[in-house]
């Protein structure tokens, strides 16, 4: 039923689940489309840190989720959405997954991130499963990238070798695999069409080398003045980490003048509605009139509402 398979436990420190489904998501989808499976394979010798870059809201939190969910399910006898799953015995599943704060108790995202990941890394055992998500995300770039550089060598070489999968949008984390034997990199793989990025959720070997942060701002509807504006300043930033950007062309990007209409990136109906407002006298309009003018730009932003 369901496409669901009986899992194998195993007293082996290992992860095997072929073709992997998130169990809830999959029954979420719209009519006709199938959720995209993937493998999850983690051992102590060769495959113990998975780190999972890809563009933003290609999955990788969703991957995560359900290599949880499959385990848990496996230990509490019930099926599992996969094709096969070897389900090593595991005491204790880690996640710090998504962001959130502690306004009562005066604490800040950040502090409730490392707060959480220093219970999972100073609570390690053999027969553990730890999920992380963006670990990192919530501080400066570089400290953010160092704590997770630092995370993931600690992981990898704590003596009970703990299985792990960890999701990032720190690119440079790529470099892991080239220092550690038992580190390997996956992305998310994705197409992109002209100004667009389609996801399409598989998961492959090698690391990604892009978040596609902009071009997702674009599909969630950013005014196309802002995300060109983003698009210029991450060309020169890139070249000023690559050591190319002048100097001067620096200074001019900082100072340069960005200034919005607050009509642009919007539809033809409010451009409509700007030429009507611009141009109307309303010294010389009668209350019957104003009222007419007022019910057709009324009418135009029905569609908005």
């Amino acid at each position: 039923l369901h496409n669901y398979c009986r899992p194998v436990m195993s007293d082996e420190q290992v992860l095997e689940i072929r073709q992997s489904r998130h169990p809830v998501i999959e029954q979420h989808l719209p009519p006709g489309e199938s959720y995209v499976a993937n493998d999850i394979l983690l051992d102590k010798d060769q495959q113990q840190v998975i780190i999972l870059t890809g563009p933003n809201m290609s999955g990788k939190s969703a991957i995560l989720r359900q290599t949880a969910l499959i385990t848990l399910m496996a230990h509490v006898g019930c099926f599992v959405p996969a094709t096969s799953a070897i389900i090593g015995l595991t005491d204790k599943i880690f996640t710090r997954v998504g962001a959130s704060d502690n306004l009562s108790g005066g604490e800040s995202t950040f502090m409730v991130e490392m707060n959480e990941t220093a219970s999972i890394v100073n609570n390690l055992s053999q027969r553990s499963l730890v999920l992380l998500d963006e670990i990192g995300r919530g501080t400066s770039t570089y400290d953010g990238i160092s704590i997770a550089w630092s995370i993931v060598e600690y992981i990898h070489n704590h003596p009970h070798k703990p299985k792990t999968l960890f999701a990032t949008h720190y690119h440079e984390l790529n470099e892991l695999e080239n220092k550690l034997d038992r580190v390997k990199n996956f992305h998310i793989t994705h197409k992109e069409a002209g100004n667009k990025v389609i996801f399409l959720r598989k998961l492959a070997p090698g690391g990604s080398r892009h978040s596609f942060g902009i071009q997702v701002a674009r599909m969630a509807g950013m005014p196309p003045a802002l995300t060109d504006r983003a698009n210029e300043i991450l060309a020169v930033l890139e070249e000023k980490h690559a050591g190319n950007a002048p100097v001067d062309r620096m200074k001019k990007i900082a100072v340069q003048n960005f200034q919005l209409n607050i009509f642009d990136g919007l539809g033809e109906d409010l451009r409509r509605i700007q030429t009507q407002l611009t141009t109307v006298d309303i010294n010389t309009l009668t209350p019957v009139e104003a009222l007419m003018k007022l019910n057709e730009l009324k009418d135009i932003v029905k569609v908005y509402q």
